[in-house]
């Protein structure tokens, strides 16, 4: 039996992410370390790691809540290199500030660009889950790496919604939701619609059904990310209103500001199953074996 490419290389992680990276690395037979984090009063952090790393090292970093958490990787990343590693890789399942990639106003920070840099002076390879892009055509115009790898949640949400519902209805909330439906429908032949929608600022949307018949369907909503909750519960509302028997909601990355779960389970969403790519009590799904196979294959080409 081969030993796994990864054998020789360490996972890092925070305590706060230790049970998926634990996932993660049983998944790719690579040993695991946890780097150690502390306060001090005034908010500075300090971070220890093992003494001496390999020459490849991962970090995992699911980037929600996002400030903070790139300081860190800016203090761990730059330290891994003085203890010995000479190729670093980041997995951010959810990988932040991708969304601002244009200023639409004069002075406004295209921070996709701005992030997206830093990460890549950081790291040599970026492995993430459905990054939310918009206007560029592949990670690497976001974040210039010399590997970059883009995985998505929607084959394995799609065969979750199957095991749970009978001839559902994908339906995405958006137009930008469409790539996403297209992949998971696909997979198991289901029928599916996307919505349009006018944003009139970050809680307020407007949501136009497509031109079908819901009466009596089991309506799955599937999306890359939800955030406040505003537009999946007034898709739901107009749903249940003509006819859907149900609405579910499947997302890849549970960031669910505030109140949203509960604000979304109020306008009748029945069920809501998501991704480990944030943690969250809603997750049904494990990234750690597509993230696992695309560690190998990255050591594998060397």
């Amino acid at each position: 039996m081969h030993p796994s490419p990864l054998s020789k290389s360490v996972l890092l992680c925070f305590d706060d992410e230790l049970e998926s990276a634990q996932r993660i690395a049983e998944a790719a037979s690579m040993p695991l370390a946890v780097m150690q984090r502390h306060r001090f009063p005034d908010g500075e952090i300090k971070l220890r790691l093992p003494e001496t790393l390999p020459e490849h090292v991962v970090i995992l970093r699911s980037l929600s809540h996002p400030n903070e958490k790139l300081i860190e990787l800016l203090l761990a990343a730059q330290t891994a290199r003085l203890l010995g590693a000479k190729h670093m890789t980041l997995v951010a399942p959810y990988l932040a500030y991708m969304r601002q990639d244009m200023a639409f106003h004069p002075g406004e920070v295209i921070s996709q660009r701005i992030v997206g840099r830093f990460l890549a002076d950081l790291f040599d390879a970026v492995i993430t889950v459905d990054p939310h892009l918009h206007r560029v055509a592949s990670l690497e115009q976001a974040v210039p790496v010399a590997r970059a790898v883009v995985l998505s949640g929607a084959p394995l949400l799609s065969d979750l919604i199957a095991q749970h519902r009978k001839n559902p209805l994908l339906m995405g909330p958006d137009e930008e939701s469409a790539q996403w439906i297209a992949l998971a429908a696909s997979r198991h032949g289901f029928d599916h619609a996307v919505c349009k929608k006018v944003r009139r600022g970050d809680r307020a949307v407007e949501v136009a059904l497509p031109d079908l018949a819901v009466v009596g369907r089991h309506v799955v909503l599937l999306d890359d990310v939800v955030s406040t909750g505003h537009t999946i519960a007034q898709t739901t509302r107009q749903l249940l209103a003509v006819g859907a028997a149900s609405v579910d909601v499947a997302v890849t990355h549970a960031l669910f500001a505030d109140d949203a779960l509960q604000f979304m389970l109020d306008a009748g969403v029945h069920e809501v199953w998501s991704t480990d790519c944030i943690p969250h009590p809603c997750n049904a799904i494990s990234m750690a074996v597509p993230i696992a196979h695309a560690l190998a294959q990255a050591a594998a080409k060397g």
